[in-house]
């Protein structure tokens, strides 16, 4: 088992995992606080992908994973994933001018 240092390689490898091979893939995360470490790991039995990372900032990219495969798992292995990896564009909204106080 090697760990997978790109962020984007461990994404794409972890997505042809699933697709190839949906009802054996499983994905699982540990977290172990008094390291700070954060392991990702992606299996199907036969290949074994791994992600570590000591970054607060990757739990935002962990939330994404998970949303992309919560969506490979419902509507299936050949769902559309775009348009969950390009939710972040989404989220950023234009300030809302409400009637509120003026500071």
């Amino acid at each position: 088992m090697v760990y997978i240092t790109s962020w984007d390689d461990f994404v794409e490898r972890s997505v042809q995992l699933f697709r190839a091979d949906p009802e054996s893939t499983r994905y699982t995360m540990k977290y172990r606080h008094c390291d700070g470490k954060l392991v990702l790991k992606v299996t199907d039995n036969r290949e074994c992908l791994k992600f570590k990372t000591d970054q607060a900032q990757d739990a935002k990219k962990m939330e994404k994973l998970n949303n992309i495969f919560f969506t490979l798992m419902s509507r299936g292995p050949e769902a559309d994933i775009s348009e969950v990896t390009g939710k972040e564009q989404m989220e950023v909204q234009p300030a809302k001018k409400g009637r509120g106080r003026k500071q």
